[in-house]
C-alpha cells in the first residue's frame, strides 16, 4: 500500500506537472500542507525533500517553497533518447504490430520506447501522461483515450504543448488539439463495407459500433452514409451503440432483441474484428450458422479473423506500416522537420463470412 509520504509527493508532483502550480509559483507552507493532507510535518518535509532533489521544487530561505523549472532543458540535443508510447491496449489486438513498427524505426534512430497502457480510461491516461512527463521523454506517440468524448486531461496536453514536446496521435485525434496524426479513413471504409453487403443482396443490416472512440463514430457515420445513398431500403437499417466499458453480456442481451425479430437482419457489421469474433461465437452458441443464417463483417483485419470458421470479411488496417510511418514522423519532429498527417485508405478483404443472397 502506498504510504502517506508517497501520496503527498505524488499529489504535489501531479499538481506541478499539470500546471496547477506554474513555474516559480509559491507553494503552500508546510503548515498548510499538513492541514490539507492530514499528515505530520516530517511527512511533508520528506515529500518536499524528494521533489527538491528531483528539481521540481526550490527553496528561498525565509521566503518559502517554489516550483522549479523542471522542463527547461526539454529541447536540448542531449536530452532523453526515450519515446513514450501510450496506447489503449498495448498487449493485445492490433497494437503489438503497431508498436513493433514504431520500435523498428525509432531504434535505428538511437531511441527506445517507454510504453503506457490506458485501457481506454481517462484516469489511466492521466497517470500515463504524468509518468511520461516525469520520465522526461523526448517525444510522445499517443492513441487517444475515448476520443469521441470530452477529455479531462486537457490541462496536461496543454502543458505538453507549451513545453514543445513533439506529439503524434495514432488511430484517432482529439479535435481541439492540433498535433499531427496517423489515422485511417474509417468513414469511407465502412461505407464501402456496407456497399459490399448491398452488392451481395443484403438490405437489412445491423451495425454495432463503439461510440466513445472517434473510430467507432466515423465507422457508424459510414454505415449511415451508405444507407443514405440507398433511401429505398434505409428503413431496414439498425444501429446498436455501446461504449468500451460495457460488458459483452449487456451487448448480447440487446442483440437478442434483433435476433428474435421476425424480420431479423441478414447481416451484422461490427465495429472491429475483435467484436466480430465474439459476436460470431455468440451466434453459433445460439445454433445459428454463419453465413447461411446470418452474415458477419468486421474491420481491422485482425490476424485471428482469417483463421476463424468462416474467415471474416473485413477492411484492412496498416498496423506495422502505421507504426513505421509514425516512427519516421516522430524522428522528423525530433529533428525539427515539418510533418503532415497521414490518412490510410483501407482495402476490402473478402473471406467467407458473407452469404450471397442474389
Amino acid at each position: 500500500m502506498e504510504n502517506k509520504y508517497q501520496k503527498v509527493k505524488d499529489a504535489l508532483k501531479e499538481a506541478i506537472l499539470s500546471g496547477e502550480y506554474a513555474i516559480d509559483a509559491k507553494l503552500p507552507t508546510e503548515t498548510e500542507m499538513m492541514k490539507r493532507f492530514a499528515v505530520s510535518r516530517y511527512t511533508i518535509r520528506r515529500a518536499v525533500g524528494d521533489l527538491e532533489t528531483e528539481h521540481f521544487i526550490y527553496r528561498i530561505q525565509g521566503g518559502g517553497m517554489f516550483v522549479q523549472d523542471w522542463h527547461k532543458d526539454w529541447s536540448s540535443e542531449h536530452d532523453s533518447k526515450i519515446i513514450g508510447v501510450i496506447a489503449t491496449h498495448v498487449a493485445d489486438y492490433i497494437f503489438p504490430q503497431i508498436i513493433y513498427g514504431i520500435d523498428q524505426v525509432i531504434s535505428e534512430g538511437g531511441y527506445s520506447l517507454l510504453l503506457g497502457n490506458t485501457h481506454n480510461n481517462h484516469q489511466r491516461e492521466r497517470t500515463n501522461l504524468i509518468n511520461m512527463l516525469n520520465s522526461k521523454v523526448a517525444g510522445l506517440i499517443i492513441e487517444p483515450t475515448q476520443s469521441a468524448l470530452d477529455n479531462p486531461n486537457m490541462d496536461l496536453y496543454q502543458e505538453i504543448k507549451d513545453n514543445g514536446i513533439p506529439v503524434l496521435f495514432i488511430n484517432a485525434s482529439y479535435p481541439n488539439l492540433d498535433f499531427q496524426a496517423v489515422t485511417t479513413s474509417d468513414q469511407e471504409a465502412e461505407q464501402r463495407m456496407i456497399e459490399y453487403l448491398f452488392e451481395m443482396g443484403h438490405e437489412s443490416i445491423l451495425g454495432i459500433f463503439q461510440v466513445d472512440d472517434a473510430q467507432g463514430v466515423h465507422r457508424m457515420n459510414g454505415f449511415v452514409k451508405a444507407y443514405q445513398e440507398q433511401p429505398e431500403i434505409s428503413y431496414k437499417s439498425n444501429i446498436l451503440m455501446y461504449q468500451s466499458g460495457d460488458p459483452f453480456e449487456k451487448l448480447a442481451h440487446r442483440l437478442d432483441t434483433y435476433l428474435q425479430n421476425n424480420e431479423r437482419p441478414t447481416a451484422i457489421a461490427c465495429y472491429n474484428d475483435q467484436l466480430a469474433i465474439r459476436v460470431m461465437d455468440y451466434l453459433k452458441g445460439k445454433g445459428l450458422n454463419i453465413p447461411t443464417d446470418i452474415s458477419i463483417v468486421g474491420f481491422d483485419d485482425y490476424h485471428m479473423s482469417r483463421y476463424m470458421s468462416p474467415g471474416i470479411t473485413t477492411m484492412n488496417h496498416e498496423k506495422t506500416t502505421m507504426g513505421e510511418d509514425t516512427g519516421r514522423q516522430m524522428l522528423r519532429l525530433l529533428h525539427k522537420q515539418p510533418v503532415e498527417s497521414i490518412v490510410y485508405t483501407p482495402k476490402l478483404i473478402v473471406r467467407t463470412s458473407v452469404a450471397d443472397l442474389n
